[in-house]
Order: structure tokens, then sequence, then C-alpha cells
């Protein structure tokens, strides 16, 4: 499967892809995850939007934002894909392209991440390392992670 990928400012988001955003962070973060955390943090207006699709469906997303707005240096947020379409590698996609874009987006050599603990063995095999100890976001143990050309 193909996926169509967008990488789009908040401000030039459709309604429709915005929709669709929030709808899928809601099922995974939220509902799956069973989490009850103000998802709708005012970071997505400074940020980067990369969406994939399948036709008019949303299969993964994250925002990339801009050095010191998470952390002093850029950041990648919000990494999602559909339960629908997972074990696809289609996480995989997104976060190589995530770090792509980041990179040039942002001119710079190095992004940080808060990766839920679970996932560090997966952020590790794209070229993170770790970076400090756990630490529970959102009642969720996260990990500090460096990218760094």
């Amino acid at each position: 499967m193909e996926l169509e990928w967008k990488y789009t400012a908040f401000d030039k988001l459709g309604v429709v892809e915005l929709y669709a955003i929030m709808q899928l962070r809601n099922e995974v973060f939220v509902v799956e995850q069973n989490c009850v955390f103000q998802d709708a943090d005012d970071k997505d207006f400074n940020s980067y939007h990369l969406t994939g699709w399948d036709s008019d469906q949303l299969v993964a997303y994250c925002r990339i934002l801009p050095p010191g707005f998470s952390y002093p240096d850029a950041s990648i947020g919000r990494v999602v894909t559909s339960p629908l379409y997972r074990k696809t590698g289609n996480g995989r996609l997104l976060m190589l392209k995530a770090i792509v874009k980041t990179l040039s987006q942002f001119t710079c050599s190095k992004i940080t991440i808060s990766a839920q603990f679970y996932l560090s063995d997966f952020y590790e095999s794209l070229g993170f390392t770790v970076f400090g100890d756990t630490y529970l976001e959102d009642n969720i143990p996260h990990i500090e992670m460096h990218y760094t050309v």
C-alpha cells in the first residue's frame, strides 16, 4: 500500500484534515490508552503536521515542532498510526519521513522526543538514543531520546 504523504503548517490544514488528526489522536491517546489529558495543548499552532493517507483515511500522523517549543531542540511528537493499519511498516516510514523533514525544516543536527518507554527499542532502531531516566507523562512511562546527525 502506497500512502499519500502531506506536510502542512497548522494554518494551512483544512478542517477535514484537522478533524481526522484530532480524531486519530483521541482514538489512540485518550481512548485506547485510557489516558485523560489535554491533547489540544497550543503547540499545534506552531507545528508542522506530517500525515499519511490511504485515500480519505488517515493512517499515520506526527507533529514536528521548532526548537524552543517542547525542547531547546526541534522535536517530533504525537506520533501515531491508526489501529487498522498497524504492523504494516507505516509507523517506521512515518518516523523516517519525520526525521528528514525536521532536519531540513529547521536546519538542525539534533531532534529530541519524549517516547513512550515501551517504544524505546523502536526509536533506537531509527537512530535515537536514550537520554536520562524514565518519567511519567500523563501517567504513562516515557523516556527522553535524542537523534543526532
